[in-house]
């Protein structure tokens, strides 16, 4: 039977760095835990007695940790949610003892350190369900701030539109393993594990050729034929009819250009004379001479 006397906590005098050993548990055994988003991170719960070894040592702010595996040799890093765990136990994110190889009650041994704010990060999917996500850099930005910091190696889960995503930490700079808080970080995507490209598709280019159709630029002619001023005189070369360019973005896909304070109307709706159904002869038959008839001043009788 596990015993909180099987726990080593060292405090050197000498050192500042914080070390300890405890039972590892999952998020979901928390007592009184009626919070649904404690896996969606990455931030352990620690007990009390770990914050008043880390005040008195005077440890860097943000408190990042070493968590280490002895007997698989696996090690991650992580951030601190709370300290209200009970003594000897630490709680650790699902995912997060998946990549250590924890089972439930395995002793983990955890160290505080300092780790250099990220600069750049690449990540690989672990399924091509990845792809369904239209702004993936968004969702990945909006799901790291419950992260304290990357490791190299990691698996990390994060939870959109009620599904979970698996994503592989393939490189983090200047380390192994850094700090994502309040940091400038660069992200880019590795192709999904899985992927398979099809004919004329690069891995660069992940969207069907349709969406690849809506999302380039056409020219359109406007008010096409000559045009006759109303005073008599003759156009200007500057004033000559000349094709609009416009972009034309797929529906349900915000426009990424968008610029603050700026007002944009859309003028790609379709004109009346296209709206007209082919079976319609009056509308589609050509107008000769409009106006036909005789007529009647509104001031004299006829």
């Amino acid at each position: 039977m596990f015993q909180f006397s099987d726990i080593n906590v060292i405090f050197p005098e000498t050192s500042r760095t914080f070390k300890a050993s405890y039972k590892c548990l999952p998020m979901s055994m928390l007592p009184g835990n009626e919070r649904q988003d404690l896996d969606n991170g990455g931030k352990i719960i620690m007990a009390p007695s770990a914050l008043d070894a880390l005040t008195r040592f005077n440890v860097e702010y943000p408190m990042l940790f070493k968590l280490i595996n002895v007997e698989k040799d696996r090690q991650s890093h992580a951030g601190v949610l709370e300290f209200v765990a009970d003594e000897g136990n630490c709680y650790l994110p699902f995912w997060m003892m998946d990549n250590l190889l924890l089972e439930e009650s395995d002793i983990i041994n955890i160290e505080s350190v300092s780790l250099p704010v990220a600069k750049f990060s690449k990540f690989q999917p672990t399924s091509v369900a990845f792809l369904d996500i239209t702004n993936p850099k968004a969702v990945l930005e909006n799901a790291l701030r419950n992260f304290a910091c990357l490791t190299t190696g990691d698996v990390i889960a994060i939870k959109y539109n009620k599904k979970i995503y698996k994503l592989c930490v393939l490189e983090t700079k200047p380390g192994n393993a850094v700090s994502i808080i309040e940091c400038d970080m660069n992200v880019e995507f590795e192709v999904p594990v899985g992927y398979k490209e099809g004919p004329g598709h690069s891995e660069d280019n992940v969207l069907n050729e349709e969406q690849k159709g809506n999302v380039m630029e056409e020219v359109v002619e406007t008010f096409k034929g000559s045009g006759v001023r109303l005073d008599g005189k003759k156009k200007k070369e500057s004033q000559l009819d000349s094709p609009v360019i416009r972009k034309v973005l797929p529906r349900g896909v915000p426009d990424y250009d968008y610029k603050f304070g700026v007002l944009k109307f859309d003028r790609s709706a379709k004109p009346i004379s296209h709206r007209v159904p082919e079976g319609n002869s009056e509308a589609t038959a050509p107008v000769e001479d409009s106006f036909q008839g005789q007529g009647f001043s509104m001031t004299k009788p006829p």
